[in-house]
C-alpha cells in the first residue's frame, strides 16, 4: 500500500486530536487527569490546567503548520523532546507509570509522523 497525503492528513489529525483531548482533561478535570496518570493530585491545579492550555496550542500549531506548509517540524521537535524529557525525569526519579508510557507514545508518533512525511512529501528537486 502506498501512502497518501490523506493518510498523512488523518496521522495529522489524530496526533492534534490526541493532544487536544489530553489538553482539554487537563484543564476541565486535572484532578481526574492526574490520577489517571498515578498521582493522587495536582496541587496547585493551575499547573495541571496550564499544561492543558499548552497541549491545546501546541494541537492548534500541529494544525496550522501541516495546513499552511505540509510541514511536520512543530509535531516531531515537541514529541522528541517529550520523549526525551519523560525518559530522563523516569530515570532520575521514580515516577507514576504514565511518564514513562507517555515519553515512548509520544516517541513513537514523532518517528511515525516523520516517516509518513518522508514517505508522502516529494523530495525537493534539483532542477534549476
Amino acid at each position: 500500500m502506498r501512502l497518501t497525503e490523506g493518510h498523512e492528513r488523518l496521522l495529522i489529525a489524530f496526533v492534534a486530536l490526541h493532544s487536544a483531548i489530553v489538553g482539554l482533561l487537563l484543564i476541565l478535570a486535572p484532578g481526574l487527569a492526574a490520577q489517571l496518570g498515578g498521582w493522587e493530585r495536582i496541587d496547585p491545579a493551575f499547573f495541571g490546567r496550564q499544561a492543558g492550555a499548552f497541549h491545546i496550542v501546541l494541537a492548534a500549531g500541529y494544525l496550522m503548520e501541516f495546513s499552511r506548509y505540509r510541514g511536520v517540524r512543530l509535531i516531531v521537535i515537541a514529541k522528541s523532546f517529550a520523549f526525551v524529557f519523560l525518559l530522563a525525569y523516569t530515570v532520575l526519579d521514580p515516577l507514576p507509570w504514565a511518564v514513562p508510557v507517555t515519553g515512548v507514545i509520544d516517541g513513537l508518533m514523532a518517528l511515525v509522523v516523520w516517516w509518513v512525511n518522508r514517505q508522502v512529501k516529494p523530495p525537493p528537486s534539483t532542477e534549476a
